[in-house]
């Protein structure tokens, strides 16, 4: 649970400012918040049974809606993950922007050859940063200074 709390409170306020926490669950109770009428708005309706990520985040900034999965006990967002989350939300009408959480690198390291291309990693403890895997949505908030720079 350190994982997810520094998600909500470190990653969040970083990355999605003003963004609408929409669902937050743990190994033990799979619905620790869930705003199942937000996600209702955005197009998608979820079978209790389906495999939800960590934590859900409404972009609103970018209409954008953030899955994130925290590693601790279960692996990061690799191919045969990432297809399973495109399937669960593809009802949705915003895109889908994916993110694997680490506590450490040293954590990270383990998993690495396995994150899945066009998603994200974060890792607690170096908080400030994202690394990209290539993909068409960008959380960083270096994007927004380099345009206003240019």
């Amino acid at each position: 649970m350190i994982l997810i709390e520094k998600i909500i409170n470190d990653f969040a306020s970083r990355f999605t400012p003003d963004g609408k926490l929409i669902y937050v669950g743990d190994t033990d109770e799979k619905f620790v918040h869930f705003d199942e009428a937000a996600l209702a708005d955005l197009g998608v309706n979820i079978d209790s049974h389906g495999k939800m990520p960590d934590v859900i985040i409404h972009f609103t900034k970018n209409n954008w809606l953030v899955l994130i999965e925290a590693v601790t006990s279960h692996g990061p967002i690799n191919p045969k993950r990432k297809k399973e989350l495109e399937f669960l939300f593809r009802s949705a009408k915003i895109p889908l922007v994916m993110i694997t959480t680490f506590l450490s690198r040293k954590a990270m390291v383990a998993y690495l050859a396995e994150i899945a291309w066009e998603t994200d990693v974060w890792v607690a403890e170096d908080s400030t940063h994202l690394i990209h895997f290539n993909g068409e949505y960008l959380l960083q908030a270096y994007q927004i200074e380099k345009k206003q720079t240019s």
